[in-house]
């Protein structure tokens, strides 16, 4: 039963995610955290943390992760299946429309309106991301802030503006710096 549980969930999630891996993080989530309980926000950070960290659709991965977490690699393969499969299906079916209707306005206008949502997706995910880095999972107050992540976030935020530096070097300098400031 838990092979089809995450087959559906992540067909869901593979068939409505629309933009990319960070427009998926709030369906990834809705499915992971809220429905099935399968991760806590708290784990779903490290999830999207991994997802960045590695090769790969962050779609795939969480897919990937979360299938081995709760059912081990059949688990993982059946997951990943289930995000892929209607991409594959839907991106094969549409780029035979694309190319025979490519010059219609319609289509132009549908394409072009889709923009906005993706972009508030990926907004939304990002804003979770930082109020669980920031105050963790429960409802907190400003006193109860991390301060700590704050300035690593500013810091890799200047660097990332401000400089050239490579963003995989700017993420394993926050990492750095999280375990040294938790050392200290």
């Amino acid at each position: 039963m838990i092979y089809v549980q995450l087959f559906w969930s992540f067909i869901q999630i593979g068939l409505f995610s629309f933009g990319g891996g960070y427009a998926a993080m709030p369906l990834i989530q809705g499915q992971v955290v809220t429905t099935h309980g399968w991760l806590s926000m708290a784990e779903f950070t490290d999830l999207i943390t991994i997802s960045q960290m590695t090769p790969g659709p962050i779609a795939v991965n969480s897919a990937t992760f979360v299938g081995l977490k709760i059912a081990g690699v059949p688990g993982a393969v059946v997951a990943t299946l289930g995000c892929i499969l209607p991409s594959c299906i839907i991106v094969t079916i549409l780029a035979k429309l694309y190319l025979k209707y490519r010059k219609l306005d319609m289509l132009q206008g549908i394409l072009h309106s889709l923009r906005p949502a993706v972009v508030a997706m990926i907004a939304s995910s990002g804003v979770l991301i930082l109020i669980t880095a920031f105050w963790g999972n429960e409802q907190t107050t400003l006193l109860d802030t991390k301060w700590v992540m704050v300035g690593i976030f500013m810091f890799a935020l200047l660097l990332l503006r401000k400089t050239k530096i490579n963003p995989i070097s700017v993420m394993i300098m926050a990492g750095f710096l999280k375990v040294i400031t938790s050392l200290i």
